[in-house]
């Protein structure tokens, strides 16, 4: 039977059968950290599976580096899994890890200056956002890719929570430990600011 090692995480092989049967069932995050919890590798492998792809699209957008994504993803998922005792299931997974993350890229952001910041936007989203010719495409996704490199990583990073990832102020607010006030205030300079920088790059 084919099998899937999760070396990172457990000494334990999970079976693919096994993740199918977790995916089958659907269960919720906070079942699968009680199922973790008691020992069922199967369950956090369900995690990883479920949550890994939003901590790498964020930290590439962030760190403008898949290399640095990849890694601080990594030592993300390994740090959720030493911690995952101290989960509280009064907060969503998905916010908790983020919190995870965040942090992990701020201390990635304060230690790598030797390159420069590039964030990548997602092709779905640029097609999304105009109707025009792929040419376009591509001039307006690299437009915005240099506006949104030269925001204050404050305000890229709630920018991203707010409209790529999704999240409420209230969320937001558990993840980067920043007031609703302040997180509204950088949201909006931030959307300001691309604007602006859009209109001198003749792609508004």
């Amino acid at each position: 039977m084919e099998r899937l090692a999760s070396s990172s995480f457990a000494d334990a092989e999970v079976t693919l059968l096994e993740l199918r049967r977790y995916h089958a069932v659907e269960m919720t995050d906070a079942m699968l950290v009680h199922r973790a919890l008691e020992g069922d590798p199967a369950a956090f492998a369900v995690l990883v599976d479920r949550h890994a792809p939003v901590c790498l699209r964020f930290a590439t957008r962030m760190l403008g580096s898949t290399e640095d994504a990849e890694e601080v993803t990594q030592e993300t998922l390994v740090r959720v899994h030493r911690t995952l005792s101290r989960y509280d299931a009064q907060m969503s997974f998905r916010t908790w890890m983020m919190s995870i993350l965040v942090n992990r890229c701020r201390s990635a952001m304060l230690h790598r200056h030797r390159r420069t910041m590039r964030v990548v936007l997602d092709e779905e989203a640029v097609k999304r956002a105009s109707v025009r010719s792929p040419a376009h495409d591509v001039e307006l996704r690299d437009a915005i890719e240099r506006a949104l490199a030269q925001l204050e990583p404050a305000q890229r990073e709630a920018f991203l929570l707010k409209h790529v990832e999704l999240l409420s102020y209230e969320e937001i607010a558990a993840v980067t430990g920043v007031g609703l006030s302040a997180l509204k205030m950088r949201v909006q300079r931030a959307c300001d600011r691309l604007q602006l920088l859009l209109e001198e790059d003749r792609y508004a």
